[in-house]
């Protein structure tokens, strides 16, 4: 009878899109279902039922979910996929607009509700006996970020979050309007989770959040991101710890000592500025002025010489005046980041943005975002030029059959988001996650070149 049952259960598939920190909810799900006895097909078309992490941050996520919400419903309409799971932010934001509009959908899980994905996906297979769609839009009273999961990382490098929700309001930003304010992790939940990951393989941790640097100031009453990493450095196996979505007013002396001083700590850390402008910051409702995020830079740069920032603008933000924008050019000339994205605003409703006067028109927003990006490319050229002949630690990721080599990342570069070091080798083998020292020879765009040394 035990045998019967589990061969009733259904395959299923997933689809995360957005962030790392929505990636991490995906595999909390991922190991509810698969700890019930569900096999977790990686085709679409082998699925039964399909299940879609979404984000709502800006206008693009949104119309990626849509639009991966319709070509899941054509398997529906023509293969046999049986039911469709929407969760996330967007089911979140807009419950009511997609039970209208996109009836495919079967059950709607809301960010909270990520643990009830189980009786979600029972009452999909059980759909014929209750016509009702599963809705799950849990508040976020008793809601504790982490949980098991599964990885879907590299086995040697995985995100670990230790907080949800932001107590920041910046002017164009949804997302505590959707995961409401700050809400951190005990200190020795994230030291367990994390012991548990290096057990299993990990080497490389990053470290997410909202907003990093605030972590524990809800639960203990001040900053403790500097504590956290400390009892991090003491977990056997972790060589790298990566500190990603820090803000520039909380970049404080404390922390950029532990992040001196740890030798597992990378000499790297994301910290979105947004802008330089006086005014535009002031506009966006971000804390900190050009002055103190200037200060934070300095201070960074003149404790840990060879850290790598990388950093986030925004471009035609409501008011961005030529010379505003021309102020946020010259910044980035003259400071020079390592690394750095740069977005084109996008007014979201809900947000006060969207109702400011002076809105800049999509196609400046759009101009402004690639002027910026060009001025970065040179940057980012001649500081890798720099880079010809010396050697850097790189963690292997794998090889390129086509082009006969290895490629990876060094402790400079972030999964996804930053370069890659291609690298020739020798007749010893390197296994992706193995660590190795390459002589840099070239620089190829954003990425770089060399051999084994």
């Amino acid at each position: 009878m035990g045998e019967k049952n589990k061969k009733l259960k259904s395959k299923i598939g997933f689809i995360s899109l957005g962030c790392s920190k929505n990636l991490i909810d995906t595999e909390i799900m991922l190991k509810i279902l698969a700890g019930d006895g569900y096999e977790i097909v990686s085709e679409d078309i082998h699925a039964d039922i399909i299940i879609i992490n979404t984000c709502a941050f800006i206008e693009s996520a949104k119309q990626e979910a849509i639009d991966n919400i319709l070509d899941i419903a054509w398997l529906k309409q023509n293969r046999n996929l049986k039911s469709i799971i929407v969760c996330g932010c967007l089911a979140e934001r807009y419950r009511e607009e997609i039970l209208k509009e996109l009836p495919e959908a079967d059950a709607l899980i809301g960010v909270f509700s990520i643990h009830d994905i189980l009786e979600a996906v029972r009452h999909c297979e059980n759909k014929n006996n209750n016509k009702n769609k599963y809705i799950s839009l849990k508040s976020r009273e008793n809601f504790i970020p982490g949980g098991d999961r599964i990885l879907t990382t590299p086995e040697y490098t995985a995100y670990i979050k230790i907080a949800d929700g932001c107590d920041n309001s910046c002017a164009y930003c949804i997302i505590p309007s959707i995961r409401g304010g700050l809400v951190s992790r005990k200190i020795e939940d994230i030291i367990k989770e994390a012991g548990e990951l290096a057990e299993i393989g990990v080497k490389e941790l990053c470290i997410v959040a909202q907003d990093t640097t605030a972590y524990g100031k809800d639960l203990y009453g001040e900053y403790k991101l500097p504590e956290l990493l400390n009892k991090l450095c003491e977990i056997k196996g972790l060589k790298w710890i990566r500190l990603l979505y820090c803000y520039p007013d909380k970049i404080t002396d404390e922390l950029i000592e532990t992040i001196k001083s740890q030798n597992q700590i990378l000499k790297y850390i994301d910290m979105p500025i947004q802008h330089i402008n006086n005014k535009i910051l002031k506009s966006m409702n971000r804390s900190g002025t050009r002055e103190e995020i200037k200060a934070a830079i300095k201070k960074l740069r003149e404790n840990i010489p060879d850290i790598t920032i990388r950093t986030t603008v925004i471009t035609g933000f409501p008011g961005e005046t030529k010379e505003d924008f021309g102020e946020l050019c010259e910044f980035l000339k003259e400071i020079k980041f390592e690394r750095l994205g740069a977005f084109a605003y996008s007014p979201e409703e809900g947000t006060p943005a969207a109702e400011f006067e002076n809105q800049v028109s999509q196609k400046e927003r759009e101009r402004r975002q690639k002027l910026i990006m060009t001025i970065q490319e040179r940057i980012n050229y001649s500081l890798n030029i720099k880079k010809i002949g010396g050697v850097i630690k790189v963690l292997c990721e794998g090889y390129d059959e086509a082009g006969g080599v290895y490629f990876g990342r060094s402790e400079a570069d972030a999964p996804e988001i930053d370069g890659k070091i291609y690298f020739t080798g020798t007749k010893t083998k390197i296994n992706e996650g193995d660590f190795a020292d390459v002589k840099i020879e070239k620089v190829l765009d954003y990425d770089l070149f060399g051999s084994l040394n």
